[in-house]
C-alpha cells in the first residue's frame, strides 16, 4: 500500500476506535512492521494531524478531527455494496481486505445495504503460505510494468519456466487469469493462477511499450469492456 494511502487508513483506524490503538495492532492490519507506524504517526503529527499518545501506551485521534463525508445516491450505495462483495468471488485476498476498509468507511457515515446479498463462490482464495502466487504479487507488476519470471503447469505441456511481460488481471467467476506477453512463445498468452507453481518480480521493467502492448492484445483479443473504471 503507498504511504499517502496508508496514512489515511491510519487515520481512518483512529477516528473509529473506541480506544487507544497500539502501535503493532496497526502494524498488523497495515501489514508493515512497527518502525514503519511509528515513522507513519510522526509524519501525521508533523503534518499537525490531533493524533495523540506514544509507543507501547497506544495512539488515539483528538475528538473533533473528521475527514469530509462521502455522498452517494440509494443506487450508488447499492451499487458499491454488490460490487465490494463480489470481489469475495475473485480469491484475492488483498482486494477482499482493501473492499472490508472501503465497507467500513462507507457504513461510518451511510446505512448499510445488508438486503443486498452476493454469494461468495468463485475463484479459490490465494495462500501464499500453501505455496501459491498472490494475486497482489501479480498487480503489482502489472501495476508497475515489471517482468515477472513464472513456474508454470499447464495439463498440455507440463512445467515450464517463462519470463513474461503482465499485462492485465482477468477476474473470471471460477478463476482468475493473467494476461502476459510470454518472452518464451513470442506473443500472448493467459495463465491461471492457479496453475502458477511460482512467480518473482524482476528488477526489468517495459514501461516505455506497455501502454502499446495492452492495447495490441485487447485488440487481438477483441476485449470490449462494458464498464472500465
Amino acid at each position: 500500500m503507498p504511504r499517502t494511502g496508508r496514512l489515511f487508513e491510519i487515520i481512518q483506524i483512529l477516528r473509529t476506535a473506541a480506544a487507544p490503538v497500539r502501535a503493532e495492532d496497526l502494524a498488523e492490519t497495515l501489514e508493515v512492521s512497527k518502525r514503519t507506524i511509528y515513522r507513519d504517526i510522526a509524519a501525521l503529527q508533523a503534518m499537525r494531524t490531533p493524533v495523540e499518545g506514544e509507543a507501547g501506551i497506544g495512539y488515539m485521534l483528538r475528538k473533533g478531527y473528521d475527514l469530509p463525508p462521502l455522498n452517494f445516491d440509494e443506487e450508488e450505495l447499492e451499487a458499491l455494496h454488490v460490487g465490494l462483495a463480489m470481489l469475495m468471488r475473485t480469491g484475492d485476498g488483498a482486494l477482499q481486505k482493501a473492499a472490508a476498509r472501503v465497507s467500513h468507511k462507507i457504513k461510518d457515515v451511510h446505512a448499510t445495504a445488508d438486503w443486498l446479498q452476493v454469494a461468495p463462490w468463485g475463484a479459490p482464495l490465494d495462500d501464499p503460505e500453501q505455496g501459491c502466487v498472490s494475486k497482489a504479487l501479480l498487480r503489482q507488476a502489472v501495476r508497475e510494468s515489471r517482468k515477472l519470471q513464472l513456474t508454470y503447469l499447464s495439463p498440455e505441456s507440463g512445467e515450464s519456466c517463462r519470463t513474461l511481460r503482465p499485462l492485465a488481471l482477468i477476474y473470471h467467476i471460477d478463476c482468475t487469469m493473467l494476461a502476459a506477453w510470454c518472452e518464451l512463445r513470442g506473443g500472448f498468452r493467459h495463465f491461471r493462477t492457479d496453475r502458477m507453481l511460482a512467480a518473482d518480480m524482476l528488477e526489468d521493467g517495459f514501461a516505455p511499450e506497455a501502454g502499446a502492448l495492452r492495447k495490441l492484445w485487447m485488440e487481438q483479443e477483441g476485449w470490449d469492456f462494458a464498464f472500465a473504471p
